[in-house]
């Protein structure tokens, strides 16, 4: 390892000076032969100096063929000297710095028509992008070069074509730059049909026979279930109902599915979901705790509440940190193997269960000598609940105990606001949702952490190790998922210093990341924030929410929440937000999940349940929490407590339940029976 190096950039010429690092992805980069900088100005101006292009390689800790390309060419000693003589080699984590990934990846896709990670660009020592591709095998195969054959040739053309190369920048540059316009507004009114429309659009790409939308490979499409199970509430559908209970089930059922320690894998790499890309995300698990877990109070399924509480445990004992936040990922490898950890042969099961209860297993979990993996192994299933499920239970456990005895993949440490953000939403919203108090607290200990942590001088950051945070200023989704959370936790505790911290992180939104021109346009990083070639501002949602979308959910919470001079001004914002988002609503609704389910609770008032107590236990209060449609703002507490209280009593020495739409308010109800029906209306 090499000495820590002080600030971002930290430029060390002639040697690897990624041992400081605060992300574990530069860190496993440390000891490569490659005099690996940090991105920062040093290592720019280091390029200017000697007149070599930049050569960016951005990846994850998580990531496969990040790890391959590692292994063939970054740990190869006459590659790197062939990179440390003709380039400045700069080495990004992706997700400490979605600002550069965004910018540099959107420059990819433009470039060559696709994206992904490793992701591999040349640029200027002005970091203007001239050529940019994925993964490069070490030897040419497949019509795709080798990676020392592109050194070669990038190296001969900056050298002989210089001249080619800043055209060639220039005009990728204002691309990037012409591309980045805001949304229009005022394309349709958001409104029922138009959500009634979208939801249609998405079902016509929905796979009948396997659940899910589209084809292989198959992502949890987390956003958009939370947004369709919103419109069933609204609508009453049983069609709508259908196409996420398919979904989820099948997920739930498939290898995607860790039937033995909960949580979920990254993507399916078949449309059966049976063979996963088997790294493990904080914010795909944060996300699906969410989903699952209203499911299961909506439809009251057995299945959707069970792997709700399983990903509540597989976040708690397998990424939760030290400090009581959450790790970022599990590796999609082991040792260099991918699913080393996870495949299981008909035999290894009998070695791990005796013989009886090993054939029961192979059969329950369709494990075969044939294998559904590689080699003649297979990811576990589960297509059909046993019927005994003590004997399950006790299987699982012994499989469970025999797995951890084997190698396990290497867990990415860094701990990132906005996924742990989606952490704190998901289980404190479960927690009340299902009476389930540790997850709550556990929501309150993160977001603890991060408060203490993260904010640094009034200011986010995006991210921390080891109790260390990093240099990287948050970007927008940061400030919007964390406030989120805060005042997810305000209506689970009742507590009002949550939505303080929550209005501090809003208005810090509000205040740097708004376009001034465009209202209810948003751009990713602040005003503030270090200057790249174009300010990046991405409204589709991904594999988590958009900034912009999910900084509509935070506004539109926080307008719920607060006292009429703030809700009023917060109102306004997350309604220009919202007319942005109709577009995408209109086009591209599976890119637009999360818009889907902020505009749901929209066009339903949005709702807002007050319930005035003693400051006791609630059967009211209680009921709220339980039945209340994804999205209504539940608040309960003596009167006059926190804002939503204000002015609203206990009714003849019972507690009472305020619903408003809006501005449009019930009649206070004393009644669970009477509060039911009131939030069905």
């Amino acid at each position: 390892m090499t000495d820590p190096i002080p600030g971002e950039g930290g430029a060390a010429r002639g040697r690897n000076t990624l041992g400081g690092a605060t992300s574990p992805y530069l860190r496993q980069h440390a000891d490569n032969p490659v005099h690996w900088q940090q991105w920062g100005p040093e290592a720019l101006a280091w390029a200017r100096e000697r007149d070599v292009p930049v050569l960016l390689s951005i990846g994850y800790a998580a990531c496969h063929w990040c790890h391959v390309m590692a292994h063939e060419s970054f740990e190869d000693a006459a590659t790197a000297a062939l990179m440390n003589e003709h380039f400045v080699c700069i080495k990004v984590d992706r997700e400490e710095r979605p600002d550069l990934d965004a910018v540099y990846m959107n420059a990819t896709v433009a470039t060559t028509g696709q994206g992904g990670w490793p992701m591999t660009c040349f640029l200027t020592p002005d970091a203007e992008p001239f050529y940019c591709g994925t993964y490069y095998p070490r030897t040419a195969r497949g019509g795709m070069p080798s990676f020392t054959q592109l050194l070669e040739a990038i190296t001969d053309t900056w050298r002989t074509r210089r001249d080619d190369v800043l055209r060639a920048s220039g005009s990728i540059t204002e691309q990037l730059r012409t591309a980045g316009g805001a949304l229009p507004s005022g394309a349709a009114p958001l409104d029922a049909t138009l959500l009634d429309r979208a939801v249609a659009a998405a079902r016509v790409d929905e796979d009948v026979d396997r659940g899910g939308f589209g084809g292989a490979p198959k992502f949890p499409p987390s956003a958009l279930l939370e947004g369709m199970l919103r419109t069933v509430e609204r609508t009453g559908s049983a069609t709508v109902l259908e196409s996420v209970t398919r979904t989820a089930e099948a997920m739930a059922r498939g290898g995607i599915h860790d039937q033995l320690a909960g949580g979920f894998a990254r993507y399916a790499v078949d449309a059966d979901w049976v063979v996963p890309h088997f790294e493990k995300m904080l914010y795909d698990n944060a996300q699906l705790l969410r989903v699952y877990a209203h499911l299961a109070r909506h439809s009251g399924s057995a299945l959707a509440l069970r792997v709700a509480e399983q990903t509540a445990e597989f976040l708690l004992r397998d990424l939760r940190t030290d400090s009581g936040c959450f790790a970022s990922a599990l590796d999609a490898d082991t040792d260099g193997v991918e699913g080393l950890t996870y495949a299981w042969t008909p035999e290894q099961l009998i070695d791990a269960l005796g013989f009886e209860d090993g054939v029961w297993a192979a059969g329950l979990l369709a494990v075969s000598s044939a294998g559904t993996f590689e080699a003649g192994t297979s990811v576990l299933q589960l297509p059909a609940d046993p019927d005994d499920q003590p004997r399950w239970e006790s299987v699982r456990h012994k499989l469970f105990q025999a797995r951890s005895r084997r190698p396990q993949p290497a867990r990415d440490d860094k701990v990132v606001t906005a996924w742990n953000g989606l952490a704190i939403t998901a289980l404190a919203e479960a927690g009340v949702g299902h009476g389930r108090a540790d997850w709550v607290e556990a929501a309150a200990d993160c977001a603890r952490e991060l408060l203490d942590r993260h904010l640094v001088d009034g200011r986010l950051r995006r991210a921390s190790l080891g109790g260390v945070v990093g240099d990287a200023a948050a970007v927008l989704d940061d400030h919007a998922a964390l406030a989120t959370g805060l005042l997810t936790l305000h209506q689970a505790t009742g507590d009002p210093a949550w939505l303080v911290r929550a209005h501090h992180l809003v208005d810090l939104a509000l205040d740097h990341f708004a376009d001034p021109d465009e209202p209810g346009c948003w751009f990713d990083t602040a005003d503030d924030a270090e200057t790249l070639i174009t300010r990046p501002r991405d409204p589709f949602d991904g594999a988590t929410p958009s900034g912009a979308s999910s900084m509509a959910e935070a506004l539109q919470l926080a307008a719920a929440l607060s006292a009429p001079d703030r809700a009023q001004r917060y109102g306004a914002a997350a309604s220009a937000t919202l007319d942005r988002g109709v577009p995408l609503l209109q086009r591209a609704i599976r890119s637009a999940g999360h818009w889907l389910a902020v505009a749901e609770s929209a066009v339903r008032g949005p709702v807002q349940v007050a319930v005035a107590t003693d400051g006791g236990g609630s059967a009211l209060l209680d009921a709220a929490r339980r039945h209340a449609p994804g999205g209504v703002a539940v608040v309960g507490g003596r009167p006059d407590s926190v804002p939503l209280l204000a002015d609203r009593p206990r009714i003849d020495g019972h507690d009472a339940a305020y619903v408003c739409r809006g501005s449009v308010c019930d009649l206070p109800v004393t009644t669970v029976q009477d509060l039911l029906e009131s939030l069905t209306r």
